[in-house]
């Protein structure tokens, strides 16, 4: 018997894996009386492909059964895809698992292009399902399994859940195969100990269960061979366990220093040695403020504190550690007052990067089952987005989104938290208050940009660069704006070197046997040219400046610089302007000799600058790709 098991995921990225299908072939492979009479199948899909060409790969397998794991964000698709096989293998075997069909199984079966649904964690009932429709008696009845019986709902999500250590490890297993420089998921714990209404993690079931540290230890272990590049830990609450996230965090520090991590944190269990033990990493921590109100957050059973808060992220500020916020509007009790009040405390703190989201009324939560006492008017369907409350009408909605798309575009595509706050301070505004001007500004000058998905990176800095000349061409701070723009500038750069693979460096003793004049060498892709206002060291060691005294202090004065990345650092190299034209014309299609002599640079000079920057990776050599 042949099982498919199909993931949509909403659009390519490392973590476009399909971890939770990955645990149920584990479970059903590791189950001594099925080995053998199954076979289960991973499929992958993206959310836009051409569902012909989906259905016709799916039936290509020839499976007895197709299972779907379902999210809001593939719901309609998943369900189309299975009328569609219905239509072609009336006699297959549909089902699904994942969040949709745990918090709404009636809504899933309602349609009838399901045989079963698969309700909660899977990896028991997902086998014990295959085993009892293998022996011809089909799933209804399964523990774990829900089904349509005369028109009813039938069977439940377990209310108990066994240990972790039982459970297969996709990854140790093989069931998932890392690629080299790619991305996985990775799950240490499930569960969530805290009940926020709005959310549907900590639902049917309560506390956090965690894997042994045996296995994270041998996981880690694995993606480090497999030269695996991000991590995605997918825990609610990674540091809830305080002293076992230091001790995970020492391991990576350890064994994984080249991987990039992403955890999400709660801040009230951040101390000072955590806070340093994540900037001794290569990661970037989330932390859900989601508004900075504290009756808000008690209105959906969530405890605020807004002085430890900020007490914490100083601790991460202060140790280097990257971080960013997530916000939601339209939270009951919340209003579009409150929401850029929530804005302004959040960009004070200076995160790495803010998501907004609208709220969404999950079924299954709390707040979907009081949403008719509280007058919560939502989309029925995925992604259940709020259309309005008392509190926050229709139209502040629309405002709220338009905040959301701006600080979106320009703090957060923008890496703007290094100079954000300075570049406000003489406009006299509110973070929320020049998003809104900005938002205004996109209409004007770019059109009804809907998503920031529609701006590319370059017309993000144009767009940063436009705004600020035109809020600081007033007869009051129009010096300030050479300053002004060369942060955006610098800290653009940097951004972008600091992403960048750098090339391989050539050895000593390549450099020393090569004719570096005769060469044909191009700048590398890592590297970024720029020019500035002021002298770029001038720049750097004000630290968090002050743009008025800056100016006071320092005359403009063209400067040039190189801005590259190498060995995990970005390092910035001041720059006469000769060797700023040499580098810029160093295409590949000319010797670098005709090119010194243009520039009048003596021959020796010139070889002396080849031998620096094709050591520090500024320079490759054409055709070394």
């Amino acid at each position: 018997m042949k099982v498919v098991l199909v993931a949509i995921h909403p659009y390519p990225s490392p973590q476009a894996v399909s971890l939770g299908n990955a645990f149920l072939k584990a479970s059903l492979d590791a189950d001594p009386e099925l080995a053998g009479k199954i076979t289960v199948t991973l499929a992958d899909f993206f959310v836009g492909a051409k569902l012909a060409e989906v259905l016709s790969a799916i039936l290509a397998e020839r499976p007895a059964a197709v299972g779907f794991s379902v999210f809001l964000w593939n719901r309609r698709v998943c369900h189309h895809l299975a009328r569609l096989l219905r239509k072609a293998r009336p006699e297959l075997t549909i089902f699904a698992g994942g969040p949709e069909p745990t918090a709404d199984p009636e809504g899933m079966l309602q349609s009838r292009t399901f045989n079963f649904l698969v309700l909660g964690e899977g990896e028991t009932a997902f086998p014990a399902a295959m085993a009892a429709i293998l022996s011809g008696r089909g799933a209804a009845g399964t523990k774990g399994i829900a089904t349509l019986q005369e028109g009813q709902l039938a069977g439940s999500r377990s209310d108990t859940a066994g240990p972790l250590d039982t459970i297969p490890s996709p990854y140790l297993t093989g069931v998932l195969d890392p690629s080299p420089d790619g991305g996985v998921l990775w799950q240490i714990s499930r569960g969530c100990d805290f009940g926020c209404d709005y959310c549907f993690d900590s639902q049917g079931m309560k506390g956090i269960r965690r894997f042994p540290m045996e296995r994270v230890r041998a996981e880690l272990d694995l993606f480090v061979r497999k030269r695996v590049g991000q991590v995605a830990v997918i825990d609610s609450t990674f540091n809830q366990d305080v002293q076992r996230a230091k001790e995970i965090l020492r391991l990576i520090a350890r064994r994984a220093p080249h991987i990039h991590f992403h955890f999400e944190v709660r801040s009230e269990f951040i101390d000072m040695e955590m806070a340093r033990l994540f900037a001794r990493i290569n990661c970037s921590l989330q932390l859900g403020l989601q508004s900075a109100h504290p009756q808000v957050n008690k209105a959906v059973r969530r405890v605020f504190n807004p002085a430890d808060f900020s007490a914490k992220v100083a601790m991460l500020n202060e140790t280097g550690a990257v971080f960013g916020f997530d916000l939601i509007y339209g939270l009951p009790s919340d209003s579009l007052q409150g929401f850029r009040a929530s804005i302004d405390f959040a960009l004070g703190l200076y995160p790495n990067h803010v998501d907004i989201f609208p709220l969404a009324v999950l079924p299954g939560t709390p707040l979907a089952s009081q949403a008719g006492n509280l007058r919560l008017r939502s989309l029925k369907t995925p992604p259940y987005t709020l259309q309005s409350s008392p509190d926050f009408p229709g139209g502040a909605m629309g405002e709220a989104a338009g905040l959301a798309l701006a600080c979106d575009i320009f703090y957060s595509r923008g890496k703007a938290v290094a100079w954000f706050n300075t570049l406000l301070l003489p406009l006299g505004l509110s973070p929320a208050a020049f998003l809104g001007r900005f938002r205004s500004w996109i209409i004007e000058e770019m059109g009804d940009v809907k998503s920031e998905a529609e701006v590319s990176d370059e017309q993000v800095r144009e767009a940063q660069r436009g705004f600020i000349t035109r809020l600081y061409t007033g007869k009051r701070l129009r010096k300030l704006l050479p300053v002004a723009l060369d942060l955006i500038d610098y800290n653009w750069h940097y951004a972008a070197a600091l992403m960048a693979s750098p090339p391989e460096l050539p050895t000593d003793r390549e450099l020393e046997r090569a004719s570096l004049l005769d060469e044909r060498f191009e700048l590398a892709p890592s590297a970024r040219l720029a020019r500035f206002n002021y002298e770029v060291f001038d720049l750097l060691q004000a630290g968090e400046i002050d743009l008025a005294d800056f100016v006071e202090c320092f005359r403009p004065t063209v400067s040039h610089a190189v801005i590259y990345p190498r060995g995990g650092e970005v390092f910035t190299e001041s720059l006469i302007k000769a060797h700023y034209e040499f580098l810029s014309r160093l295409d590949g299609t000319q010797p670098p000799r005709r090119l010194a002599a243009s520039l009048h640079i003596p021959p020796e000079e010139a070889v002396s600058f080849l031998e620096f920057a094709a050591a520090e990776g500024i320079i490759r050599r054409s055709g070394d790709y």
